[in-house]
Order: C-alpha cells, then sequence, then structure tokens
C-alpha cells in the first residue's frame, strides 16, 4: 500500500468517527442517523449534474450495496441507544475487517502476504478483546447488535469493492449510493416522520447537513482506495477509525474507555500500522 493510499483511507477514518460522533451526542441518534443520510442525499444530488454516470455493469452491484446501507443506517441508530460509543463503535467497525478479510479471499480472489495476515489478526484481537470485557460489563446486548452491524457494515464493502471497480468512476459510484441511500429515508420522514421528527430536523440540521459531507467524503475515498488496494486491506486500515472514536467519545461526549477498551484500541492500532508495511 503506498503511503498516498494509506494516508487517503487514515483520513477516511478521521471522517468517519466525527461524524458518528454527531449521531451519538443528539438526544435521538436514530433520527440523526437519518438525518445525516438524507443529508449526503442534498450533497449527492448537488454534484451528480456535474459527473458522469457510473458504467453499467456496476449498477447491480450498487443495488444491492444501497439494500446493505439502509441495514447499517438502521443497525447503527439502535446500537447507539443502547449502548456507549466507545463499546459500540470499536466493536462494529472492528469485527467488519474479518468478515471482509474472509470473504474477500474467495469473491474478489485477493491474496494477502504473511505480514497483512498478522495484521489482521492483531485487530481481531483487539476486537475481541472488547467483546470479553462488554460480556462482564453487562454490554452483552450492545456487542450483539454491533456485530450484526458489522455484518451489514461488511456486506456493504465487499458489494462496493466489486461495483467501485467496475464503475470506472469512483465519485460517480459514491454519489449515485449516497442519494439512493437516502431517498427512503427522505420518503419516511416526509410520510411518516411526524411533528417530533421535524422539530427534531430543525435543531439538528446543521449536524444532519455536516454529518452527511462527512460520511459521502469518508467513503467516497475508502471506494477510490479499493481500486487502489486490496478491499481488505483497506477495510482493515480504514478501521484505524475506532481509535479516533474512542479519543472524540471521551473528548466529546465525556464517555470514560477504561484500561480494557484502551489497550484494546491499541492492539488495533498496531495491527493498522502492520498494515502499512504488508
Amino acid at each position: 500500500m503506498t503511503a498516498t493510499v494509506f494516508a487517503a483511507v487514515l483520513l477516511s477514518a478521521v471522517l468517519h468517527a466525527g461524524w458518528n460522533v454527531l449521531v451519538k451526542r443528539t438526544d435521538d441518534p436514530r433520527a440523526t442517523a437519518m438525518l445525516v443520510v438524507i443529508g449526503a442525499g442534498f450533497v449527492a444530488a448537488a454534484i451528480l449534474p456535474f459527473v458522469d454516470p457510473p458504467a453499467a455493469a456496476s449498477l447491480p452491484w450498487l443495488a444491492g450495496a444501497v439494500v446493505l446501507q439502509v441495514v447499517y443506517v438502521l443497525l447503527l441508530a439502535t446500537a447507539y441507544r443502547v449502548a456507549d460509543m466507545s463499546l459500540v463503535y470499536p466493536t462494529m467497525r472492528g469485527s467488519a475487517p474479518m468478515i471482509v478479510t474472509a470473504v474477500s479471499i474467495g469473491l474478489l480472489d485477493e491474496r494477502l502476504s504473511a505480514t497483512a495476515w498478522f495484521g489482521i489478526a492483531t485487530i481481531a484481537l483487539g476486537i475481541l478483546s472488547l467483546a470479553l470485557g462488554a460480556r462482564r460489563t453487562g454490554g452483552g446486548r450492545g456487542v450483539a447488535i454491533a456485530l450484526l452491524t458489522a455484518c451489514a457494515i461488511a456486506g456493504s464493502t465487499l458489494v462496493d469493492g466489486r461495483g467501485v471497480r467496475l464503475s470506472g468512476s469512483p465519485v460517480a459510484y459514491t454519489l449515485w449510493e449516497g442519494l439512493l441511500t437516502g431517498l427512503p429515508f427522505l420518503g419516511w420522514a416526509i410520510v411518516f416522520g411526524g411533528a417530533r421528527f421535524r422539530a427534531h430536523a430543525r435543531r439538528h440540521f446543521v449536524a444532519g447537513l455536516a454529518g452527511g459531507v462527512g460520511t459521502t467524503a469518508s467513503y467516497g475515498v475508502a471506494l477510490w482506495a479499493m481500486t487502489q488496494a486490496p478491499v481488505a486491506l483497506v477495510a482493515a486500515l480504514r478501521e484505524t477509525s475506532i481509535v479516533f472514536g474512542l479519543i472524540l467519545a471521551r473528548l466529546v461526549l465525556g464517555e470514560r474507555a477504561g484500561g480494557r477498551r484502551l489497550a484494546a484500541a491499541g492492539l488495533i492500532l498496531l495491527g493498522a500500522a502492520v498494515l502499512r508495511a504488508a
């Protein structure tokens, strides 16, 4: 992995952690998550007239990714309602690369070096430590939902890894995915949102739009990186967002991660450093 791709994926990780903090810090994470996705749809709609469409061969993959993204957003919001970000975020983000790695070997015909496998295994060890610690402290439900969310993340990553390579344009592919993912949530907000959702949208409009820009930029950079390096490596390295997420959860949300979670984050960061050398 080149230094440029490595730096780009780290930027993607920072942006991802940032918009998740925006969701978690509000009084209704589910409504805010919907606002972020709707905001991303508006961002995409504003830019799409100026870019060429993705290649037709990528469209079935794009459709599958949109479905998985909708499921991911709903699970994400539910997880943040039942557990701390410092528990949920590392578990879901760190588990996804393990699933991606296992499946991408067959689906995308990727081959990884021994160094890459060691880095991924180190990240997995960090995730296992988080999960075991959560069971001892009564956070089992949060971990369970986070693991389901990880499955949605992994599925979306694998589908997008294939689709973006066929698209001929990572930018167009990202924007169409953002627009099509936002439409169901916008439709729900208009038909079923009611006065409560509208009031929430007025209070958190700026956060929703900022989150929309953040998630679009974060995922767009990650998809571009998948055209330059193996999907499994990009997916694992992007989960350095876990470390940024723990830092932001402490600074912005006032959550205390504890020694176990910090040690687990350290393992994840070490695994990311190993992947840089792979």
